[in-house]
């Protein structure tokens, strides 16, 4: 059985008779550290690539605003929309609407009207309608 030195906890057992086997916090075994491998050995051939840089302000930028499917998500849409266009009057909104459940927007009908769609905008801000 592994005991942790808590004082209060030595004094109450020291008050009920029993003894405390204790051990300073100095002494306490050092936490283990794992190092993880993939076992499938494979290396992804796609380079990484980072973020694309912020932009310094939404003045004047097409914002592209996605919506899933979710109930909730349009009306979160047109809140953010009309937020945008009165802290931003310069800006413009594209809102693109993912209608397909679960799955990523490249893998549906609308895979090119999508990529024109994000082709077109300086940002994005995507909705999920929970």
């Amino acid at each position: 059985m592994k005991r942790t030195w808590f004082p209060l906890a030595a004094l109450a057992l020291a008050a009920a008779g029993m003894p405390a086997v204790t051990r300073p916090l100095a002494a306490q075994p050092a936490a283990a550290r794992y190092e993880v491998l993939s076992p499938w050995a494979e290396v992804d051939p796609v380079p990484l690539r980072g973020l694309s840089p912020r932009l310094d302000s939404l003045a004047g930028k097409k914002i592209g605003i996605f919506a899933n499917y979710k109930r909730a998500a349009l009306p979160v849409a047109a809140a953010i929309e009309k937020e945008l266009k009165t802290l931003y009057p310069t800006s413009e909104t594209f809102l693109f609407h993912s209608s397909e459940w679960n799955v990523t927007e490249v893998e549906t009908a609308d895979r090119e009207k999508f990529t024109a769609w994000a082709k077109g905008v300086d940002a994005v801000v995507g909705v999920i309608g929970d």
